[in-house]
Formats: C-alpha cells, sequence, structure tokens
C-alpha cells in the first residue's frame, strides 16, 4: 500500500503566514506540520509516499524533505495541483503513483495522537472497496458528519453529510481515507460542489452506494490545523503529548 499527502491549497485561513510559504510547512510546536502526516504513514508500515502540493512555494517541500531518505521514506514523489479543485481532484493527481495499489490518503493538515496500525491492517485485507476513520467531536457541522443506520459508531453507515447545519450524530470524517484503485474512477465521475469542488465526501458516499466503505474509530485526539485557532490547539496538544525522538528528525510517534 503507498500513502499519499494531499498539502496544496492557498491557506487563506492562515494569512498573512501563508502569504510566504505553504500552510502545511507552518510549524507545528517543534516541526514542519507535513512531518506530522508523513508520521502517520511510516507508523503504519507505508514508506512509498507522494506528496501532493500547489500554489506559489511548492519548491519548498523539496527544499525541506529532499528525497526523504532522511525521514525513513523508502521513495518519495511530487506533484503540482493547478489551482484549487478540491480533495478528490487532488487525489486524481495520485493515479499514475498509485499503479493499481490500494492506497492511504491523508489531508497534510491532520495531527493525530497515536497511529493508524488497525485501520491500515484491516484494509489491507479488505478484499475492495474504502475505509474511513471516524472521531467524536464537539463541532460537526464543521465536517463530514456520518449518519449510521443505528446506533452511533457501532453500527453500518446510512450516508455521509457535508458540513450539515443539523448534524445526525458527533462523529466526523477525518482526514485519512483508504482507497482501493477504482478511486480514481469514481473522482473522475463527480462533479464539482456548490464550492466549486470535486468534495471527497461524494468519492465516500460512492463507495457507501456499492456497499465497499468501512469504518475505524480513532483512537487518541485529533485536529486538522487549518485555521488560527487549530493550528494553536494542534501545538499545544502536540507539546502536551511530547515526542519520542529517535534521531532527532522527524522518527517519533506520539502515544505509541
Amino acid at each position: 500500500m503507498k500513502g499519499v499527502i494531499l498539502a496544496g491549497g492557498l491557506g487563506s485561513r492562515l494569512r498573512p503566514m501563508t502569504l510566504v510559504t505553504n500552510k502545511h510547512l507552518l510549524p507545528v510546536y517543534d516541526r514542519p506540520m507535513v512531518y506530522y502526516p508523513i508520521q502517520t504513514l511510516l507508523n503504519a508500515a507505508i514508506d512509498e509516499i507522494l506528496i501532493v502540493t500547489g500554489g506559489e512555494h511548492a519548491g519548498d517541500f523539496l527544499k525541506l524533505l529532499k528525497n526523504g531518505k532522511h525521514l525513513g521514506i523508502r521513495h518519495l514523489e511530487y506533484t503540482y495541483q493547478e489551482g484549487e479543485g478540491g480533495i478528490a481532484d487532488a487525489l486524481k493527481l495520485a493515479e499514475d503513483f498509485a499503479d493499481g495499489e490500494k492506497i492511504c490518503v491523508v489531508l497534510g493538515d491532520n495531527i493525530i495522537e497515536k497511529n493508524i496500525r488497525q485501520a491500515a491492517a484491516e484494509f489491507y485485507v479488505q478484499p475492495s472497496g474504502a475505509r474511513v476513520l471516524l472521531k467524536e467531536v464537539p463541532d460537526p457541522q464543521r465536517f463530514g458528519v456520518i449518519e449510521f443506520e443505528g446506533a452511533p459508531g457501532d453500527s453500518p453507515v446510512k450516508r455521509i453529510l457535508e458540513k450539515p447545519s443539523d448534524p445526525p450524530s458527533n462523529y466526523a470524517v477525518t482526514g485519512i481515507y483508504f482507497f482501493d484503485e477504482t478511486v480514481f474512477e469514481i473522482a473522475k465521475q463527480q462533479k464539482p460542489s456548490d464550492r466549486g469542488e470535486l468534495e471527497i465526501t461524494d468519492v465516500n458516499n460512492a463507495y457507501l452506494e456499492r456497499g465497499e466503505l468501512r469504518y475505524n474509530l480513532l483512537d487518541g485526539w485529533w485536529t486538522d490545523a487549518g485555521t488560527i485557532e487549530s493550528l494553536h490547539r494542534a501545538s499545544n496538544l502536540v507539546a502536551e503529548a511530547g515526542a519520542n525522538r529517535v534521531d532527532g528528525a522527524v522518527k517519533f510517534e506520539i502515544g505509541a
């Protein structure tokens, strides 16, 4: 299984800081934001990684990450997204890299306390389809929200609603997804939403309609870092959790 980190966008909610660099290179506590999704993948034994980026500062990733060897990445590639077409649009750029294999997709501003090993192992033996990671949150209206067929968190998914004003549950879809090789064909079939973007929620719902969407509940805390408030919260969470350093670089695991 290969890993894809989506690290494009203009980072408009983090201006003026993002006028001079990509938001995924901003510091979260004591290291660049992009280090965290990299370690999420490495902790799940996924060491072939594609960085999807864009904007005026895409070249900064190469300065920081180089070929990834010093971080424990076996193979690192980069690709460039023109404009802001949404998560599903960025995902389409990973088709050649995936080369028919399953992929784990992590949004570049998502930071977790623990790891995704169990979900990765279960998806590895899942014959086909997709798997998402869910987390109960106090503000579900900010995210894609799960409506369950029965008891929340303990029954199949009925549907996923994108940023609903009246959420049917408090379970949000985190920015970590597992997809089989059909995800690229599904993404190509999607139509832009009212925001003018191809929504990852529509991709996940397409798998759900096929009866091929599974989920895991994410252990430990989870946050994005895409706003001033969430960036501050992420830094505080990481600082409080501490880090288990191996060589002073990225090789760490928070809450192993």
